[in-house]
């Protein structure tokens, strides 16, 4: 990953006695210069200026989400840069990638892109690059924003729900993979077929409170046909897809077989996915609203298959966040509330906890939160503890309790799916380049911690921006 700011790190050295290293654990001395990794040891007697992670926590490499809505500009008074990079920090998040909606304008064009880059670089406190958008009107010319560093494009196969972020239909999909597969880009779809969802038109949308109303009209052979068609058009063309976000576990064996074939293939899934059920969704409980949805039960324990089969290549927060209003928009109704599960802080919790349940170590869930999400977005360097990586670190309480009040997160509004949930494992403290940029003993309730200076954060373009791949 190619870096836009030259902003300094700091120099120092952490020891720990479980550290994520090369996939496993081990004792280690972390040292770092100038924010970068410059060693990493045995730990030995020598103990001035380093910092000891307790023995009840370990230290992992900074978290990755590449799948993030910040909604700055145009709509920051669902999220902008400061609030949602804050949160991501204490959630042990040191990059995110962005996506080009519900910003506005949405980032489809190299004009829109510099302007979000300006937004970020005043107040982003973690590491940030961006997801260009394939829409109708721009298909043919998406060279520029490729040349201007997007990690990649997305687009929608079904209503984006804003209207500047138009959909496209399959004879759109497959221009838009050619023209990927011929810039050496990829292709990150959001994939519900339209001809299989169920809206009420005669209603203006309303669906009523009840969830299984609207789990029955966004059904699994939505997201099967759309994803069906996203492999078909890859195997065609060669270029790179991605499938966002996947509920429908019962597409994981069309999408183990397209792997196996050599299909350039990756997919994501989320916490809401894997640590909520349908059954357990209230009637009227819009916080859960989002698309596709939240499935059952025994849906859930088949994408728990794919995250240990290794089918699942990330896990991602999909944090996609408004106003409280908007999200209870409707009185309840699941047609009428604003779609989106906002939790960027709390995904490794919510998840490790899940797992823990489930006899599953956190071993197997750590790469999908590091080196999985960095490859999908071809983050260089990201999501490791290396030589010459960021020294982007965090340090996670793997038994500390967790219990998640909206009002206490650091993202804008205070309402998530997560609220009153008692999770296990907590983010103590998280480094940027070096410098603490979350503390978990810093602040009050509901308040960041007491940072000083200028956000640390610094943008990212894609290696390609710069004539590397």
């Amino acid at each position: 990953m190619t870096e836009v700011s030259t902003r300094r790190g700091a120099s120092g050295r952490i020891r720990a006695a479980q550290a994520w290293i090369e996939g496993a654990f081990r004792p280690a001395d972390i040292e770092f210069e100038h924010g970068v990794i410059t060693g990493i040891s045995t730990p030995g007697s020598g103990m001035r200026g380093t910092t000891i992670v307790p023995d009840d926590a370990v230290l992992l490499p900074g978290l990755v989400d590449s799948h993030v809505h910040v909604n700055e500009p145009g709509r920051t008074e669902w999220e902008g840069f400061r609030s949602a990079t804050l949160a991501a920090a204490a959630g042990g998040i040191t990059t995110i990638v962005d996506m080009p909606l519900n910003s506005v304008p949405p980032t489809t064009t190299v004009q829109a892109l510099e302007i979000k880059r300006a937004a970020a670089a005043a107040s982003a406190h973690v590491d940030v690059g961006f997801w260009g958008g394939a829409v109708p009107e721009n298909l043919g010319s998406l060279r520029p924003l490729h040349e201007a560093g997007v990690y990649g494009f997305k687009c929608f196969l079904s209503p984006s729900g804003v209207d500047e972020f138009g959909h496209l239909d399959r004879a759109q999909l497959a221009a838009a993979m050619e023209e990927i597969a011929a810039l050496g880009s990829r292709l990150i779809v959001h994939a519900e077929d339209p001809a299989l969802l169920h809206d009420s038109p005669t209603t203006g949308g309303a669906l009523g409170p009840e969830y299984g109303a609207f789990l029955a009209s966004r059904p699994a052979a939505s997201e099967a046909s759309a994803i069906d068609a996203v492999i078909a058009e890859a195997r065609r063309t060669g270029a790179r897809a991605h499938i966002l976000h996947l509920s429908d576990a019962h597409s994981l064996p069309a999408i183990r077989a397209a792997k196996a074939e050599g299909v350039a293939l990756t997919v994501e899934t989320c916490p809401h996915y894997l640590t909520i059920a349908a059954e357990d969704i209230p009637d009227g409980a819009a916080e859960f609203k989002c698309c596709p949805p939240i499935r059952e039960a025994s849906n859930r324990d088949l994408l728990w298959e794919g995250v240990v089969d290794g089918t699942i290549d990330a896990i991602v927060s999909d944090h996609s966040p408004s106003t409280a209003d908007l999200k209870r928009s409707g009185g309840g109704d699941f047609g009428l509330a604003w779609g989106g599960i906002a939790g960027l802080q709390v995904g490794l919790s919510a998840v490790w906890t899940e797992a823990r349940h489930r006899g599953i170590p956190l071993e197997r869930i750590l790469p999908l939160y590091t080196t999985g999400p960095a490859a999908v977005a071809g983050l260089e360097g990201a999501g490791e503890i290396a030589v010459g990586a960021p020294a982007h670190l965090t340090v996670f309480g793997v038994d500390d309790p967790f219990e998640i009040h909206a009002e206490e997160l650091l993202h804008k509004n205070p309402i998530t799916a997560y609220d009153r949930r008692v999770l296990t494992g907590r983010v103590r403290r998280t480094w940027l380049y070096g410098r603490t940029v979350y503390d978990v003993t810093e602040g009050g309730p509901g308040e960041a911690p007491r940072l000083r200076g200028h956000p640390g954060g610094r943008l990212l373009r894609a290696e390609w921006a710069t004539g590397r791949r």
